[in-house]
């Protein structure tokens, strides 16, 4: 790939997206690396303390330029340092998880997920008549 192409989809980056507050402080805790229905991985700038409750909260943009809030409470499980100086990996589980958390899987698992756009037809290739002898061309795709 040339240097001076030019992206023709915007890329987005999660860390931007996803950042993780102290419900109660409003301070940034680091940001979400892998999401399931059962906890986090929080990616921050220190280490958590292991078996400790946390109150979180994500600001996630919404409609009209009004930020949405999702809040819930986790535990860390585990956390080490990250192959990135400076950074650490945390484990956590949630505790009674609200339904805006599920929501949100199902829609970062959409919106990451390869699927057949369903409003586009497939696409044909243009028939070609040729000239020449159509049955010697019909022949040689036929395999053995």
């Amino acid at each position: 790939m040339n240097m001076h192409n030019q992206r023709s989809i915007q890329r987005h980056q999660l860390p931007y997206y996803l950042n993780v507050f102290n419900r109660f402080t409003d301070k940034p805790l680091g940001f979400i690396g892998n999401l399931s229905e059962a906890g986090l991985m929080l990616i921050s700038p220190y280490p958590m303390m292991i078996d400790v409750r946390f109150d979180m909260r994500l600001k996630i943009p919404g409609q009209h330029s009004q930020m949405r809030y999702i809040d819930f409470s986790a535990v860390c499980r585990w956390s080490r340092e990250d192959v990135t100086p400076g950074s650490f990996d945390s484990g956590f589980i949630f505790v009674s998880p609200p339904r805006e958390i599920r929501e949100m899987i199902d829609a970062l698992h959409h919106y990451f997920s390869f699927r057949p756009m369903q409003h586009i037809p497939p696409a044909r290739l243009p028939r070609i008549e040729s000239s020449g002898n159509k049955s010697a061309d019909q022949d040689c795709c036929k395999g053995s």
